[in-house]
């Protein structure tokens, strides 16, 4: 049996939570991996934070098209109140008691993503970021369905202006090229046909959900991928999941998110996959897989991960329960880091990885945790630090997923190690 050492334990909250919260390191010790993945797998449910005060669709949207006086006050209310949403995100991280709810929330508003900047809707965004969190652990096919009926896609992909005789292919080619079957295995004729086959999707009028109308939409036959029929969008979508190269990108995905920042060879790839599928895409059933593993826990691989802003932020005050900032604060680093949630930079989403660490991002980095972790160490100031090891090495344990890079300070004391350890490059990692 594979009986889980603090070490695991801490390398399993560190990949499925928010910060390596000392108390959830603890309750995985001593268990097996299998029961320890199980109870990461099936959080309890957590409340979700109210929504702030946000303008919706029906008054919003036709500010867009009233003039230049109106699409510039759409903008500036949509900044404003992204703004706010962001900030309600991340509250809604530091204080929730399910964070792999919220990470894999977050994963999924990477896969397909939706910007501020571009749909000009934070009521919209909001309504999405719930249907994510709906189904971040649920069945990749019903959530990809939900996708294209979101109405902040239908917006951002442009998918509510696609109507008969004016198709509109953005949906379409974003859906062949990053949400499905990816470059390699279709052509431009595809994206025509998909185009056409999703021509009256759109938003209804007056509200902010999706409709469906059927004088917009062009019901003839068309190609897609060799078969030909006349195909309603759910079909086009059943046809892409069960495409071999859909299930393989997602695990490419997952494992660059949980696993490590190198290639999976494609052995590895093709035997997730094919497991993906034979459990008929369940997301729960594939993330059961990938924690079993043993390239999860091949001990290579720790230290792989280059914490993203977010991580870095929440998961510092949720670790050691630091002095937090404003959460108005909190929104401006993230934006100085590289990662404005609601706002990934395009279709792609954030790259991740190498690419969150560049000369600027990493001096707001560093300080950062300097800020929060400094106080005066040679005075006992109650700052509100949690700091339960015992010693040196149980402290270097827990805060780094690898060994420290600096010298240790030789001068004894938990906060200037805890000081010390957060400014270590290793702490960058997880």
């Amino acid at each position: 049996m594979n009986i889980l050492t603090f070490s695991e334990a801490r390398h399993l909250v560190s990949r499925t939570g928010l910060g390596v919260e000392w108390e959830s390191v603890k309750n995985l010790e001593g268990l097996t991996r299998e029961k320890a993945v199980e109870i990461v797998l099936n959080p309890a449910p957590a409340p979700v934070r109210p929504a702030p005060a946000l303008t919706p669709w029906h008054k919003l949207e036709p500010m867009r098209d009233d003039s230049a006086q109106g699409r510039k006050d759409a903008w500036s209310i949509a900044q404003n109140e992204g703004k706010r949403l962001q900030g309600w995100w991340i509250e809604q991280m530091l204080l929730t008691s399910s964070p792999f709810i919220e990470r894999m929330t977050l994963f999924w508003h990477n896969y397909f993503p939706s910007s501020i900047q571009k749909t000009l809707q934070p009521s919209l965004l909001h309504k999405q970021n719930l249907m994510l969190r709906q189904h971040a652990l649920g069945n990749f096919r019903h959530l990809l369905k939900a996708v294209a009926r979101d109405p902040a896609m239908l917006v951002y992909l442009d998918g509510y202006e696609n109507v008969k005789g004016r198709p509109n292919e953005n949906f379409a080619r974003e859906l062949l090229e990053l949400f499905t079957v990816g470059t390699s295995e279709y052509g431009q004729a595809d994206v025509k046909a998909v185009a056409k086959v999703f021509t009256g999707w759109g938003i209804s009028p007056g509200q902010s959900e999706f409709a469906y109308s059927a004088g917009q939409h062009d019901p003839s036959p068309v190609t897609i991928l060799g078969r030909t029929r006349a195909f309603s969008g759910d079909e086009v979508i059943d046809l892409l999941i069960e495409h071999p190269r859909t299930a393989e990108r997602l695990v490419e995905r997952v494992w660059q998110n949980f696993v490590s920042g190198k290639r999976p060879d494609k052995a590895t790839v093709q035997s997730w996959a094919a497991q993906f599928r034979r459990a008929d895409f369940d997301i729960k059933a594939l993330l059961r897989v990938v924690f079993n593993s043993p390239q999860f826990w091949d001990a290579t691989n720790r230290g792989s991960l280059v914490k993203s802003p977010v991580e870095l932020l929440v998961g510092t005050v949720r670790m050691a329960n630091y002095p937090r900032e404003s959460t108005g604060e909190m929104v401006n680093l993230c934006r100085l880091m590289g990662q404005q949630l609601f706002d990934p930079p395009n279709v792609r989403g954030w790259l991740g990885g190498e690419n969150w660490i560049s000369t600027q991002t990493l001096l707001v980095r560093a300080s950062y945790l300097s800020k929060v972790s400094r106080g005066n160490l040679n005075r006992r100031v109650d700052t509100g630090l949690r700091l339960p090891p015992k010693d040196q090495q149980e402290m270097v344990n827990w805060m780094l997923a690898v060994p420290p890079v600096n010298k240790l300070p030789e001068i004894p004391g938990s906060r200037r190690l805890a000081n010390a350890l957060m400014l270590d490059p290793a702490f960058q990692v997880s």
